[in-house]
């Protein structure tokens, strides 16, 4: 019933359209996020130069408005419509190539990472710290930060861990979609349990650097493993509430009611298969009709198309909308706690976004949204970058608390692995 009355006052907020009490809501979330940085937790804009633009930034003009041109949800006028201040940009490579090809790729996505900033340096400056983020964001400029999504880029290697360190790397999302050699996935079967002890070694040494310890795609196991290894609060860098939509990728509530004396933040994202039970349940199905029509059609990948595009006519795929966001926003607050919530949209990471989040400028829509349902600026700076700096502070800390240990020489073993 809350969760009802909740969707129904966002709805109806929304549907009052560009009127007075939204432009000024708006407003309001803009002049917040001017004083706060806004720490957006993951967005593939990197990924998505390298797939449809040649990897080069220069083959888009980023400093231009590119909604209408491209398919991109990134670019300088929407991030400053949006008020960011701070950007994680995902440095992901697909869990499917090998590990020394994850590295190497990774590597690139880092570079890529360094030309975006270099080719807009009025824009953009890279930041390793919360100070670089809150000095950079004084002065007009969207501190640009490294994630890496999937801990297989480490290729087994600490050694290469601290070279992603030293390359500007600030979080590792321990898994992406598969099982690694020493985490399990959410969305894979699994192997370890959670963390293998190699695992372990991985998120101490993690901590010894000052590297955030990412639990978005990895299995509930994992999450409290990793939460037992770690000195330093966990973060959700792309993540919603599975109270909300049962999805495996989505935090249960049994870690969420942990945030608190972890210290992590979940960072909200807004896939729509995570956000809306309905996009969920629709994908769920689309999937299993599209093992049957495999099964049925063996060696006719044209008769499996067929197939497929009029099973989706017939059932035409249900949106997700910015209400749907709000409401998994709320969930994590209410379970976890005011200063245990962030976000993290996954922009370029996606096809299809929810409805008012179609691109970075959707942010102070978003705001006013939490606003309109009783959010004070207190929570909505808590929420924008607050809770982020502080797990980054606090990361910080441990890491020059431990600058006289020497690094870790752990190797992962090559026998006793289950099968």
């Amino acid at each position: 019933m809350i969760r009802t009355i909740l969707l129904s006052t966002v709805a109806a907020v929304l549907a009052a359209g560009p009127g007075l009490a939204q432009d000024a809501g708006e407003a309001r979330a803009r002049r917040i996020l001017e004083r706060t940085p806004l720490i957006d937790g993951h967005n593939d804009l990197p990924w998505a130069l390298r797939q449809g633009h040649g990897n080069d930034p220069y083959a888009v003009d980023l400093a231009a408005n590119l909604d209408a041109s491209t398919d991109l949800h990134t670019d300088i006028p929407r991030l400053r419509a949006g008020g960011v201040g701070g950007q994680f940009w995902s440095v992901y490579v697909p869990a499917t190539l090998t590990p020394t090809e994850a590295a190497r790729e990774t590597f690139e996505q880092i570079d890529t990472v360094k030309r975006i900033v270099a080719a807009h340096p009025d824009a953009f400056e890279l930041a390793t710290t919360a100070a670089d983020v809150e000095r950079i964001h004084r002065r007009g400029k969207i501190a640009s930060l490294i994630g890496m999504e999937g801990g297989y880029s480490i290729d087994d290697s600490l050694g290469l861990l601290r070279e992603f360190f030293d390359a500007g790397a600030r979080y590792i999302t321990l898994t992406h979609s598969r099982t690694t050699t020493w985490a399990d996935s959410a969305t894979d079967a699994p192997k370890w349990g959670g963390l293998s002890p190699f695992g372990e070694q991985v998120v101490r040494e993690m901590n010894r650097l000052g590297m955030m310890v990412d639990l978005s795609h990895v299995s509930e196991e994992t999450m409290l493993d990793a939460m037992r290894v770690s000195e330093t609060p966990v973060i959700f860098s792309h993540s919603s509430a599975r109270g909300i939509t049962a999805h495996p990728r989505n935090v249960p509530d049994s870690v969420l009611r942990l945030m608190p004396e972890d210290g992590g933040v979940v960072m909200v994202t807004f896939v729509p298969g995570f956000v809306s039970e309905t996009v969920r349940a629709w994908n769920a199905a689309r999937a299993a009709e599209d093992a049957r029509l495999k099964s049925l059609n063996p060696g006719d990948p044209q008769a499996v198309t067929a197939g497929l595009t009029a099973w989706q006519t017939a059932h035409p795929i249900p949106v997700a909308t910015i209400a749907d966001v709000v409401a998994h926003i709320q969930h994590v607050r209410d379970v976890a706690g005011i200063d245990h919530v962030g976000l993290g949209g996954d922009f370029d990471g996606v096809d299809a976004l929810p409805v008012g989040l179609e691109g970075v400028d959707g942010y102070p829509r978003l705001l006013a949204a939490l606003m309109a349902n009783g959010w004070t600026e207190a929570d909505i700076r808590k929420l924008a970058g607050e809770n982020a700096l502080r797990v980054m502070r606090a990361v910080e800390a441990v890491a020059e608390s431990r600058k006289g240990e020497r690094p870790n020489l752990a190797v992962i073993a090559v026998e006793g692995a289950p099968e």
